[in-house]
């Protein structure tokens, strides 16, 4: 199956991507001299595609097995290489699971299967970079961001 966007200059250094939702993002950098930024970086984005989809797997998951949690986070920060193209080189990925009874083995069953099996994105991230990850259990009901 393939996808197909379309990414077109704002000008300065911005630019507006579709996506086959029908939804779009803007994108830009740090420019010196400009403090205003209009949208997301490209890189900080991939992270948070990372983020997002094995977020949908989780979530999906602990959907069907009947488990309730009363939030959930994922924190995922990456090193970039010293050279250009600069890319990710390693990559740690931090799940935060909030409740007051949450079923940690459940969850963690959620979590392997989103990251051996179902995400993507974190496949594409093996390509190129160490992907590590983390599990945390929180009792509470809401985490501060």
């Amino acid at each position: 199956m393939a996808h197909k966007i379309v990414t077109h200059w704002q000008g300065g250094l911005t630019f507006e991507s579709d996506n086959p939702s029908g939804k779009t993002v803007k994108m830009d950098t740090d420019i010196e001299g400009q403090p205003e930024r209009f949208g997301l970086s490209p890189k900080a984005m991939m992270l948070s595609s990372l983020a997002g989809c094995s977020g949908l797997d989780v979530i999906s998951i602990l959907n069907k097995m009947n488990e309730e949690i009363d939030d959930f986070k994922i924190e995922v920060s990456g090193e970039l290489t010293d050279e250009h193209p600069k890319y990710y080189h390693s990559v740690q990925v931090d799940y935060h699971f909030y409740g007051s009874d949450l079923n940690k083995k459940k969850c963690e069953r959620a979590v392997n299967l989103s990251v051996e099996k179902y995400c993507g994105v974190m496949e594409m991230f093996r390509q190129f970079a160490e992907v590590n990850t983390e599990i945390f259990y929180h009792i509470g009901t809401k985490h501060n961001m």
